[in-house]
């Protein structure tokens, strides 16, 4: 508390009943902040030219979001658009699931879903999905995914609707090898950043 004053924050003691109707969980830590959002408009996410972005397609899960959020921030993305009737990023749980890094990277929300597709292609980046009956095999998929690419992941129970795969400029299959039918959503999103960031990658840093 001594840094935070030093720095010019405000710092106030409040109660231990005070603190219990604050906190969203049974053990707080007893620090509570009052600060700005920190999600930004869509169009600045988009003007600093990105090179790797994720968009939640009506993600309605906090925990998932969080997840994904912190995902995206590993994988070096420039920033995570939630499409569509979206958790609010700001959900005490998302935010704890994120692990702190709702504040490295941006986000932004759009309830138009056909607004974040239009201005992705008007932004030049290439729109990738996941899908069953795909065109390309994620590990053939490296010329795509060496571009500026978004990716766009569905609700946790139902995927991404059948009209919203039709638009998307690249179909893209995860191979599994094993019994398991399908892949829960953050590990799905999480092999799809990280195939994204490695093409990316070696066209920064190619072989010599």
């Amino acid at each position: 508390m001594q840094s935070a004053a030093a720095g010019g924050v405000e710092v106030l003691r409040i109660s231990a009943g005070a603190a219990d109707k604050l906190a969203e969980t049974i053990t707080s830590t007893g620090l509570f902040v009052v600060c700005d959002l920190v999600d930004v408009p869509m169009a600045e996410v988009l003007s600093s030219a990105p090179r790797l972005l994720a968009v939640p397609v009506e993600m309605t899960d906090p925990g998932n979001a969080g997840t994904l959020i912190r995902t995206a921030d590993a994988m070096g993305a420039d920033g995570v658009i939630l499409a569509g009737d979206s958790v609010d990023p700001h959900n005490g749980k998302c935010v704890r699931s994120t692990a702190g890094s709702v504040f490295h990277v941006r986000i932004a929300r759009e309830r138009s879903i056909s607004e974040v597709l239009a201005a992705l292609r008007d932004a030049g980046v290439a729109i990738c999905a996941t899908a069953g009956d795909a065109e390309l095999s994620l590990p053939d998929a490296g010329d795509v995914l060496a571009g500026p690419t978004a990716w766009l992941f569905g609700n946790e129970a139902h995927g991404l609707p059948d009209e919203i795969l039709a638009q998307a400029d690249h179909r893209i299959s995860i191979p599994i090898h094993g019994r398991a039918e399908s892949l829960n959503l953050a590990a799905a999103a999480a092999i799809c950043l990280y195939a994204s960031a490695d093409a990316t990658r070696a066209v920064d840093y190619p072989l010599s």
